[in-house]
């Protein structure tokens, strides 16, 4: 299996405009661009033969460049990230088996979590795999407390008996009532913002339309669903928090979380 890590970048963020070019602090106080925190991230993961930047934006490819990432630029048609790793996939060359998308905003994501899901496309059967993370009380708590300000914290994900996803929401799925809120077992799953694809996979992706309820909730994997192609979750847990950055709020606890990981 020969793997490469795309990294979807796009400039006009509608919730959060230049986005990737948000300077993020680490435990040393340097400042560095969230596109270099996530390709940082990306280039720490084990069994991976090459690292991309794919973007729309010059801004972000010079950036990009200027520490020394490869970078592929793509159609501002791209509707979102799986769309933007189709378009980048001419220039992997077709030795690339499984591409794995890392999306730009979430630089905690652990090397652990994108080889969780390279290991599990060690199975054919697998075609598209993904991570996410049993919540603990205090994470669903700021995620609910998210959903009724009116912002989105974060995905959460219900999973069938096998292991594959049944729906992805940016609401918390499934509802839990107020007295649960503490019971460390509650199948509450945060998703974590990386997929591992086959070739033939994101093509197929790619050569279809988007379906309203992926539209609806602005999440491009509900589109396999629709397609009826098997998504497996792949349940990871991590001794930090796991948080994408996707409004404004997030910057302090994405900086926390460097902080806490000991990232420069």
């Amino acid at each position: 299996m020969n793997a490469a890590i795309i990294i979807p970048a796009r400039f006009a963020s509608k919730r959060y405009p230049g986005k990737p070019l948000i300077p993020l602090r680490g435990v040393t106080g340097i400042a560095k661009p969230l596109i270099q925190r996530s390709w940082e991230a990306a280039m720490a993961v084990r069994w991976i033969s090459r690292v991309v930047v794919a973007t729309d934006d010059e801004r972000i490819a010079k950036t990009a460049r200027s520490f020394g990432a490869d970078v592929v630029m793509t159609p501002e048609s791209c509707a979102n990230g799986t769309e933007r790793c189709a378009a980048a996939l001419g220039a992997l060359g077709p030795d690339i088996d499984v591409i794995v998308n890392l999306q730009g905003d979430a630089p905690l994501t652990p090397p652990f979590c994108v080889e969780s899901i390279l290991t599990a496309m060690v199975n054919e059967d697998v075609v598209v795999a993904t991570p996410a993370l049993r919540t603990l009380p205090e994470t669903r708590r700021r995620l609910l407390a998210d959903q009724a300000a009116g912002r989105v914290g974060g995905t959460t994900v219900a999973v069938d008996r096998r292991g594959d996803a049944l729906y992805f929401s940016k609401s918390v799925i499934p509802h839990v009532p107020a007295r649960a809120l503490d019971d460390p077992d509650l199948p509450v799953f945060l998703h974590i913002g990386v997929y591992a694809y086959r070739r033939d996979a994101l093509l197929r992706y790619a050569a279809t339309s988007s379906c309203p309820l992926e539209e609806l909730e602005g999440l491009e994997q509900l589109r396999f669903l629709d397609m009826r192609e098997p998504v497996r979750v792949v349940s990871v847990t991590s001794a930090h928090d796991i948080w994408e950055l996707n409004n404004p709020e997030d910057l302090p606890v994405i900086e926390a979380g460097l902080a806490s990981r000991s990232v420069a």
